[in-house]
């Protein structure tokens, strides 16, 4: 591993900041695919919007299995760097690896034969909108290997220290995916006007790019965490229950958080297709903040792992505070763009008058919680550093189920109607911030820690 990889030395903020900035480019590309879906199907109407925010969730419920093998490779590789041990690296690898092909045909598998009543949960009470959404599902679980397999090799990179490939690779997944957009939503040049069946085609062709070109790179680059895996070989059970323990309860809040979110749609869908429509494009405007606080997560996870298991503890406290006072900054300029830039920047998506008067209040209510959600996220990146991937989860379980009942009050009629749904979310958000933050604080004055686990010996 190269010297310039590792993060147990040297200057804590250029550390971070280095490892940060390609990682938080790579989840801004990733927003950056959905927002020029959103931009050239706000195009095509509001009702196409709402197809695709409504397939939509079951590539956001893809995380649940995808964070089981992510953030073992994280960890697993951070760590085991961080204690000079290369073959237990590559174990991690393997078995990650592994881990995410099967889970990504087990998935794609289901989305194919279970796509109408999926869809039909949300019992969007259009028959149109409701074709289109699993016309869009159907192409993109086709995919689905792609879609899965990208993220873990980013993480795998990112636990040894090399977050700049999977930010360049992702980087041409992105233009390839803003030059067939148009081409294929709209019927541009050679290709048909497909609507959403062009938006799912574009995103999946892209995505089969970046994982041909990450292959292209690792067997290029003959890099060293790669070489050597064995791939096809039986995988240790041992190594599975590792990965397991790391990666499930992250995978639970995630398909938690998604399937809370669902309901929250359907209640939501009682107000018609344009506010669907709205929170789809709102949750991506404010992915710009939240993005970024994921990115700067993923590097204070590596940077955490790899100090953790090199047993340097104050460089891990000096380092969990330089990252928190940096999101604060940006949760509160988040904060500032939301609420006093709502209608510009929602007109840009979806120009349509009632759905810009829907998404400015949206906008303005969710604003004000980006700080609380940035160093949320921050510091779940640390916590999971440490191998403790429990009380985040816990914390993010909890908040997220309670929006549901909170919503249901304050959307009565006889209180705020649809905006009460907006400040479920907002305010559950400010108690995650606030609780997450005060436990990690508590650990971090106890500095007794003991190693997370022995090496798990191979078969």
């Amino acid at each position: 591993m190269k010297k310039n990889n590792l993060l147990i030395e040297g200057n804590i903020s250029q550390a971070l900041i280095k490892l940060a900035l390609p990682i938080m480019g790579t989840s801004f590309v990733q927003m950056a695919y959905n927002m020029t879906d959103m931009i050239w199907i706000g195009r095509v109407g509001s009702s196409a919007m709402a197809a695709v925010g409504t397939a939509g969730f079951f590539t956001w419920l893809a995380f649940a299995f995808i964070f089981i093998p992510k953030v073992a490779a994280e960890v697993g590789v951070a760590q085991s760097i961080g204690k000079e041990d290369m073959k237990e690296a590559k174990r991690y690898v393997r078995h990650t690896l592994q881990l995410i092909i099967f889970l990504a045909i087990l998935y794609g598998t289901g989305l194919i034969l279970f796509r109408e009543s999926l869809i039909g949960f949300f019992n969007l009470g259009d028959a149109e909108i409701n074709g289109m959404a699993v016309s869009y599902l159907v192409i993109v679980a086709l995919g689905m290997i792609f879609y899965f397999v990208n993220p873990v090799l980013s993480g795998i990179l990112n636990g040894a220290g090399n977050s700049r490939m999977p930010f360049k690779l992702n980087v041409i997944g992105l233009i390839v995916n803003m030059i067939l957009d148009p081409m294929m939503i709209l019927g541009l040049g050679p290709f048909p006007a497909l609507g959403v069946k062009g938006a799912a085609l574009a995103t999946v062709i892209a995505q089969a790019i970046v994982t041909f070109f990450f292959i292209y790179n690792i067997i290029k680059a003959k890099g060293e965490i790669f070489s050597g895996i064995h791939l096809l070989t039986k995988p240790d059970l041992l190594h599975m229950k590792s990965i397991i323990k790391l990666g499930l309860p992250v995978a639970v809040q995630s398909g938690l958080f998604t399937i809370f979110s669902m309901v929250i749609a359907r209640i939501i869908a009682q107000w018609g297709p344009v506010p669907i429509a709205v929170q789809k494009v709102g949750s991506q405007i404010e992915a710009v903040s939240w993005l970024t606080a994921g990115g700067f997560s993923t590097a204070l996870s590596a940077f955490v792992g790899q100090n953790y298991g090199a047993e340097k503890w104050d460089r891990i406290q000096k380092g969990y505070y330089v990252a928190l006072r940096i999101m604060g900054i940006i949760g509160l300029a988040a904060t500032c763009i939301l609420v006093l830039g709502a209608r510009p920047v929602f007109s840009i998506f979806l120009p349509e008058a009632e759905a810009v008067a829907y998404g400015v209040v949206y906008l303005r209510i969710i604003g004000l919680s980006q700080l609380f959600m940035c160093i949320e996220i921050t510091t779940s990146g640390a916590f999971n550093g440490l191998g403790k991937t429990v009380p985040p989860s816990i914390i993010g379980i909890v908040f997220n189920a309670l929006r549901i009942p909170l919503a249901l009050i304050l959307s009565s009629e006889s209180l705020l109607g649809l905006d009460g749904v907006w400040w479920s979310i907002s305010i559950t958000s400010v108690f995650k911030g606030i609780i997450m933050v005060g436990w990690f604080m508590i650990i971090l004055h106890k500095k007794s820690y003991k190693p997370l686990h022995k090496n798990v010996q191979s078969s």
